[in-house]
């Protein structure tokens, strides 16, 4: 019966639905927690102060839960490994929607990319001799080889990942409280560096906008859960409960590990060039924080390719389906793996990584940076899609009580999510425009993502003529993969 059925998915190039709830909880719990939290929150802290940086983080936290209650609605009701593609494409516009996946597509295609040269840095820790590129094409090999098994290995391996994280992250809580209250040295320290110096605001509003930006980079990957949802098991029941438990989590993570890193370091000392966690854990007597940290951000950043190749691979099968990327693109294996969309973004991703390692620096900067706002943009997106979903659900006389899962405050949520998602876009590049001599090449680098994506959006509707769909004219109606 197993083979009938596998030959069957494979002959209708469908995926399989394989993922558990654990599954869906790690993989989107591993795409907020990463290097933003073990290194970036040192430098976000000594721009803003330990309190400018609870401000933008808690901030963010508000826009990430707003998006991740639209999205779990949409997914709930229409689970698809297109996820905000296909919603795009049936509740606004079908250029839009091509424009939001190829968007997509590339954002974790160049990730993955920037990922492995990340990985190869920190094996230079342990294997200095080592040239950087083995350790990359070993990684590279490894996340392929991950995603190229089934869903479900990915969801295994993302799982493991993000659980060492996560108990990174809560040991790290429990040590660092335990530092402030004097329980490991006696020695009580409380939060009296939350006043030293300009603390707890350093830099004032304009500080706190600068990290702002950052947080935002901190969480993306949460919206993983939402192509996810394609291959989840039970995706009416697992998806509200990942995101009820997801947002809560992360928040408590992140405005955690800013209080106690803002409490036990003084603001003036935390930087980028050493985690804040091997500085607390160093003080708290632990003697190899260094190497345990760095494996951990290992395993991080081993998380968000891993999660990065996922995602892409499953952005350009959708896509294919959809008629939006070449037909060859909707293959997939006995096993429910799209292997011709693996393939093509293993190969995007080499040729990012080659032109970091081997090409001018410039032309990697800019593709980090391109990958960076395309999140923001399908942030902004997955806002919109609600919008016009909850409005076109209502204008057809459906009933709201019959959706499994109801996004809170609406229309307020996603309208707050799409006002901070503009402002987070448009003020990329700000500092760029300061002290009267403009930086071009900053503000390249900076807005290289908008153009890219107006693009792939306008040059989709002019060939093809599309318009904004009317709200009675939404397509609500919603095909179940068997």
């Amino acid at each position: 019966m197993g083979q009938i059925d596998q030959a069957k998915t494979q002959n209708s190039g469908e995926l399989k639905r394989s993922l558990k709830a654990r599954h869906l909880n790690m993989i989107a719990m591993g795409g907020a927690i990463g290097t933003g939290i073990f290194l970036a929150l040192g430098a976000t802290i000594k721009q803003a102060g330990p309190g400018g940086a609870l401000v933008a983080y808690g901030c963010i936290g508000v826009m990430v839960y707003f998006l991740m209650t639209s999205l779990g609605e949409m997914a709930t009701y229409m689970p698809d490994s297109g996820s905000f593609s296909v919603y795009s494409s049936k509740f606004v516009d079908p250029a839009f929607g091509f424009a939001m996946g190829w968007n997509y597509w590339y954002n974790w295609a160049i990730t993955v990319a920037a990922e492995m040269v990340a990985g190869a840095l920190i094996m230079k820790f342990w294997f200095p001799q080592v040239p950087s590129v083995i350790w990359s094409v070993l990684f590279l090999a490894l996340i392929v080889g991950l995603n190229l098994l089934s869903a479900r290995a990915y969801g295994e391996s993302e799982f493991w990942f993000a659980s060492i994280k996560v108990f990174t992250v809560i040991v790290f809580l429990i040590v660092g409280i335990a530092t402030i209250l004097g329980i490991f040295n006696g020695h009580y320290i409380g939060l009296k560096n939350f006043s030293v110096g300009e603390a707890p605001f350093v830099g004032g509003a304009k500080s706190i906008f600068m990290v702002f930006l950052i947080a935002g980079f901190s969480f993306q990957g949460t919206e993983l859960v939402g192509v996810a949802a394609g291959e989840s098991e039970e995706p009416e029941k697992t998806i509200p409960k990942a995101i009820n438990t997801i947002f809560w989590r992360i928040l408590l993570f992140y405005i955690g590990t800013i209080f106690v890193v803002g409490a036990l370091i003084p603001y003036m000392d935390a930087g980028v060039n050493t985690s804040p966690f091997t500085l607390v854990f160093q003080r708290a007597g632990i003697a190899a924080a260094a190497s345990l940290m760095n494996a951990v951000i290992l395993t991080s950043v081993l998380s968000a390719g891993n999660s990065g190749m996922y995602a892409s691979s499953r952005m350009l099968y959708a896509m294919a389906k959809d008629g939006k990327a070449p037909a060859f693109l909707g293959k997939v294996n006995s096993r429910g793996v799209p292997i011709n969309s693996l393939i093509l973004t293993t190969i995007i991703a080499s040729l990012c990584f080659l032109t970091g390692l081997y090409a001018e620096t410039t032309v990697y900067v800019w593709l980090v940076a391109a990958s960076g706002l395309a999140g923001f943009v399908a942030w902004l997106g997955i806002a919109l899609c609600h919008y016009r979903f909850r409005r076109a659900y209502v204008a057809q006389g459906h009933d709201l009580k019959k959706l499994k899962y109801t996004a809170k405050l609406f229309p307020l949520g996603p309208i707050i999510a799409l006002v901070l998602c503009i402002v987070v876009i448009l003020g990329q590049g700000l500092t760029y425009f300061e002290s009267g001599n403009i930086d071009w090449s900053g503000v390249i680098s900076s807005y290289i993502g908008l153009p890219l994506f107006l693009v792939l959006w306008f040059g989709y509707k002019k060939k093809h003529n599309t318009k904004v769909i009317k709200l009675m004219d939404v397509d609500l109606e919603v095909h179940h993969e068997k």
